[in-house]
């Protein structure tokens, strides 16, 4: 089983690097090949997390991320980059946990493959 670590630092909505990110992680969530896949939002991508966003056309990177964590994806948030956005635990998707520095290190070291977006 590989172990695969996504790191996402763009904002939401700013390009589509977190789209993209987004749809890799739901492409390898659902890839017949079993690995166990990892996703830490920095920066502004923290705001993916938030909860109570929409998107008139089709599904949000909200709706994105709560389907890549039925899949069983973990996502973690960056503590420092949630606080500095006004982002507390109540703020955030159901299943979205506020991570660290030290953890994303320890994700990082796990890793088999580090994507970075």
């Amino acid at each position: 089983m590989q172990n695969i670590l996504l790191i996402v630092n763009a904002s939401p909505y700013g390009n589509e690097r977190c789209l993209s990110a987004l749809r890799l992680t739901l492409t390898l969530a659902s890839h017949g090949q079993p690995s166990r896949i990892k996703l830490f939002l920095l920066s502004d991508a923290v705001i993916t997390a938030q909860n109570g966003q929409g998107n008139s056309n089709g599904p949000s990177l909200a709706d994105m991320l709560t389907e890549a964590m039925t899949h069983g994806v973990a996502v973690h948030v960056c503590r420092t980059c949630a606080e500095a956005r006004g982002l507390d635990q109540t703020r955030l998707l159901p299943g979205v946990k506020i991570g660290s520095m030290p953890e994303l290190a320890d994700w990082t070291l796990e890793a088999d493959k580090v994507v970075s977006f």
